[in-house]
């Protein structure tokens, strides 16, 4: 499987300029005969416009159409990143998920706001998990702190997912803890993790880029820099099945040990 992951600089609160970065990208993705692009969290907007209840993307319609639309005209299968989605008043932080004909697959609303930030202060939380198929092969997305939850991303293992895709708008000063993370998550899990950035700033915040596809074993098989890129590599998903034959991790849990003394 052939994997883009698009890095770009999100104009802050500019929804036409950001689509048409988006275009390019994929499109460019599509041209190097990917089956699938991934993109950032909040590639809309940004993290985020002080303005952004007013701009944000009513029942995340634009975005949704938008994404269905460029996955059709490039028959290529997309990880929407995420968007400013606004809801009954609410604000949620929302990833699609779309096949190569252009059909929304599934959502997920970001479920662990980044508090440092203020991000409870403006979203709302999601309540579940987000694990889906394209084609035959189950996967999985969390969005950006989510990462920082390793009970989070072990519940998507055990639902069986083989990829695990990581949306993010992750700062400096913390490019260390996002190289960690991710490797510790694909190690751990036992699976491929699809981890795919932004660039540039908004506001205090500078986005450290540093894309990266990891593979079982935590090797970086491909990993941008901190700047503009379309990072590409390819997966081979028996290496899944190889590690597990050698190091059965899930066979080895032991989960009734899981619990604090006193909650039994």
């Amino acid at each position: 499987m052939k994997i883009s992951l698009i890095q770009f600089p999100i104009v802050t609160g500019d929804r036409p300029a950001n689509f048409a970065q988006v275009r390019s990208h994929v499109h460019t993705a599509a041209a190097a005969g990917s089956d699938l692009a991934v993109l950032p969290e909040l590639w809309d907007l940004s993290f985020y416009p002080p303005d952004v209840f007013d701009l944000a993307d009513e029942g995340g319609r634009q975005g949704r159409e938008f994404l269905q639309d460029l996955a059709a005209s490039c028959h290529i299968q997309l990880v929407g990143g995420s968007l400013v989605r606004r809801q009954q008043g609410k604000l949620y932080n929302t990833t699609y998920i779309i096949d190569e004909e252009g059909n929304l697959v599934s959502s997920y609303d970001k479920c662990h706001l980044f508090t440092p930030g203020g991000e409870e202060k403006v979203f709302t939380p999601g309540d579940h998990l987000n694990t889906f198929f394209l084609g035959d092969v189950p996967m999985a997305s969390i969005t950006c702190y989510d990462l920082r939850f390793g009970e989070w991303v072990r519940m998507a293992a055990l639902a069986g997912a083989k990829i695990l895709f990581v949306p993010a708008a992750w700062p400096h000063p913390r490019l260390a803890h996002w190289q960690i993370l991710n490797r510790a998550r694909a190690i751990e899990n036992q699976l491929f993790v699809v981890a795919v950035n932004s660039c540039g700033t908004c506001g205090d915040y500078h986005f450290c880029g540093h894309s990266m596809i990891i593979d079982p074993w935590g090797e970086v098989l491909a990993e941008g820099g901190d700047g503009e890129v379309v990072v590409t590599g390819e997966i081979d998903l028996s290496v899944i099945d190889d590690i597990r034959s050698r190091i059965n991790v899930f066979r080895d849990r032991r989960p009734e040990l899981y619990q604090l003394e006193g909650k039994r």
